[in-house]
């Protein structure tokens, strides 16, 4: 669109919404824009990550099938990223267990009991 587009318009929407209404439909159709930006980068990072575990995926497969003997770079790249991936969820999982309070009753006294 140029600017002579706009201005046409900006013109028509003067005549048709009046100038109280004009600037309010500016903001509402802004703001639908804006948010058709953020859905459309949001669908685009999200297809970028599917596309990214998709060939992930496909790499493992082929390195699955040569015996992970005599791969190329980029599937050694692979596995490793995989490997590092696979450790730190593990080490997730295991400070999560070891930050676990002891809820054992061995030094409590029942609730009934008298001091």
């Amino acid at each position: 669109m140029g600017m002579g587009e706009l201005l046409i318009i900006a013109v028509i929407g003067l005549l048709v919404l009046g100038p109280e209404r004009l600037p309010v439909a500016i903001k509402t159709v802004s703001g639908w824009i804006r948010s058709a930006k953020q859905m459309a980068g949001s669908i685009s990072a999200e297809i970028n990550h599917e596309l990214k575990a998709n060939e992930l995926h496909q790499n493992l497969k082929k390195a699955e099938e040569q015996g992970l003997a005599n791969l190329s770079p980029e599937l050694n790249e692979t596995v490793q990223e995989l490997k590092d991936a696979a450790a730190s969820v593990t080490r997730q999982y295991d400070n999560i267990g070891s930050a676990e309070p002891d809820v054992s009753n061995k030094d409590k006294k029942p609730a009934n009991e008298n001091p």
